[in-house]
Order: C-alpha cells, then structure tokens, then sequence
C-alpha cells in the first residue's frame, strides 16, 4: 500500500482546469486504463549532421529523471526524462526559464513551461528532448496485487519505467554523457543498479535533485504537467459519473472540474468522490489504483457503512484425478492390471512364448 507518501500542499498538486494538455496525452490509452510511453521528436542540434562518418555522436548530453504522482489513489504515475546540451543546463533551464522543482511551481507556471518546451521555433523547443512513462492506475494496481512473491511492487516499476525511458533516448540517437535522478529510498543501491545498466554514462542519484540539477527540474515539469493533464482529461470522461451538473452553490465549469482534486488520499475532494462513485461490486474504473488502502478499505468496509457488496467465490469441487493412463487402457480390462504392463497393450503370459 502506498498511501503514505502525501504532498505538503494540496493546492499545488491539483491541476487546473486550463491546463496545458501535451502531446504526451494519448487519449486512447489513457482511458483504456494501458500504460504507455512517448518520446518527443529529437531535436537536429541534438543529432549528428546526415552526412557525418558512422561513429560520429551528437553533442554530450546531461539528462533528468523524475515523477509525478506516485502517491494518490487516482491517476497515472508519470516518469518524465529531459535532456539537452551539457554547457545550456544552467543558462538555459535555470536563468533564462526558471525551471525548479514541480512541487514548488504554481500550476500555471508548470504548465506555461511545458507549453513553450512543445511550441516550435522557441529556445527550449530548438535545443531540448523530453519523454514521459505513464504508468496506468490499473497496470499499478495489477502488479502491486499479484499473488505472493510474484507481486510487482512500486518501487521495482519505477525502476523499469526508467531504465526504459533513458534505454529510448540512447535508442533515438542522443549522446547521453550524465544521467542525474531523483530518487525516493536509498541512492546508493539505485544508483548502483543504473551504473550496471548504462555503464558508459556518469550517473548521480540524489534525493532531492529535482531542486539541484537543472534538467531533473525540467524533467519534473514535464511529468507532472502530464500527470495534470491526463488527471483532468480522466476526469472529463469518467469522473463527472454521478456529479457532472452545476452544483447547487452556483459553480461553474471550471470549479466542478476539480471535483476528484489532486487524486491523495490525503485530499477531501479525492476521498468523498471514491465514496460517491463506488460501484458496489466493480469499485472504480481504470482510473483507481485498487492497490491502495484508501480504495481497499472502503470496498471492504460492510455493505451498511457504504462499503462493497461481498462476493464469495464457490470452490471447485471438480476431485477426478486421472491418469494419463487411463485413457490408454481397454475398457474390458481388469481394474486392478498391472498399469506398466497394460501401457503397451494387452500383458502376455510366458505360455505366449
């Protein structure tokens, strides 16, 4: 269960009605509750000119890993990565555009940022790449789920979606020379675990580097302005079940579209819509991590107290237990035959002989 993790500021988690929507939405996907990738056009500055012998390398790149989301019981977790020049990272990112950690951007500014880094012909769009993961709430939920040690946990998902996103930046041709992330447990160990995976990069692990390093800001924005924006395309489609009129204090649109707010367990608008939602057999949609103690705690509470209708599952009373042999033997023989003797056909005496 991951419900501990909850954001210090709920306003600043919850995303707003006029978010930027990127390309790394794919609508189709995302409503299928599939879990999915996509990588942003790389830019030429990045790549070797067409003509250039065949070991020729672009520019050496720094590279960002960081994400959004990986406490609320609603929506995807997002992993986002973010690369560029090595001598631009300060001026660029830092000076000129005032990237910084996600949790500490407005929403607004998170999604302006985001929405200049997709605009063609700015700085950012000519001389960055980005790419995002987003892991359903339903791929989440299956894994952390599964039956005994066969259970994927978070951590080992969060792993897998970035060693896949740095593994398609190299696959795109970009020069990745030093991958900074930001970790949640121990650095060290996951550190050690890129290394072996990407030994011709210089890697630092860090907590808290989404507020050190430059592009794991960036790449933070990214993923979270993708978490914000698949929050609120979910919403549009699954969450206004059951709400999707003008509340009686006269709200409009924009303040109703926030009705399931950041997606923690930690926020009120989060919590009473699970509970104004939920299918007494199914739970939720796609859009739940069922996973998590909130949504499991409330399908488990009793029928009276709005909790989920019990299902009990009849036991399989199917005892026969045959032998492959079975179906190998006559039908006019004994029951008590030899079976060894009776496999290759009727057993003959030594008077046959």
């Amino acid at each position: 269960m991951e419900d501990s993790q909850q954001p210090e500021n709920i306003a600043l988690e919850t995303p707003p009605s006029d978010v930027f929507i990127p390309p790394s939405i794919h609508e189709a996907s995302l409503l299928a509750g599939d879990s999915y990738s996509h990588f942003s056009p790389v830019p030429p500055s990045l790549l070797p000119a067409p003509d250039s012998p065949p070991d020729t390398t672009g520019p050496a790149c720094a590279l960002g890993v960081d994400e959004a989301g990986r406490g609320p019981v609603l929506g995807p977790m997002v992993y986002g990565v973010f690369y560029l020049p090595l001598p631009l990272s300060d001026p660029l990112l830092r000076t000129a555009h005032h990237f910084d950690d996600s949790k500490v951007l407005t929403p607004t500014v998170r999604s302006s940022l985001m929405q200049t880094l997709c605009t063609p012909d700015t700085d950012l769009h000519g001389t960055c790449g980005w790419a995002v993961s987003a892991l359903s709430a339903r791929d989440i939920g299956a894994g952390m789920l599964r039956p005994g040690v066969s259970a994927y946990n978070l951590n080992a998902q969060a792993m897998d979606a970035t060693v896949e996103l740095i593994r398609g930046v190299y696959a795109h041709g970009v020069n990745v020379r030093e991958i900074y992330v930001d970790t949640i447990g121990q650095p060290a160990a996951y550190q050690a675990k890129l290394e072996r995976v990407f030994p011709t990069a210089k890697i630092t692990v860090a907590k808290k580097a989404d507020s050190l390093y430059p592009c794991v800001s960036a790449a933070s924005v990214c993923a979270k302005v993708t978490r914000d924006a698949a929050l609120e395309t979910l919403w549009k489609a699954r969450g206004r079940v059951g709400g999707g009129e003008e509340d009686k204090d006269g709200q409009g649109e924009e303040e109703e579209s926030m009705a399931w707010g950041s997606g923690y367990p930690s926020d009120g608008r989060c919590v009473s819509w699970l509970k104004g939602n939920m299918h007494p057999v199914f739970g939720w949609g796609p859009e739940c991590r069922f996973s998590w103690g909130t949504a499991k705690d409330m399908l488990d509470a009793a029928p009276a107290k709005g909790g989920g209708v019990k299902v009990e599952w009849p036991v399989d009373e199917d005892t026969d237990t045959h032998r492959m042999t079975d179906f190998l033997v006559a039908k006019d023989q004994e029951k008590d035959a030899d079976e060894l003797g009776t496999w290759f056909g009727t057993p003959a005496g030594l008077e046959a002989f």
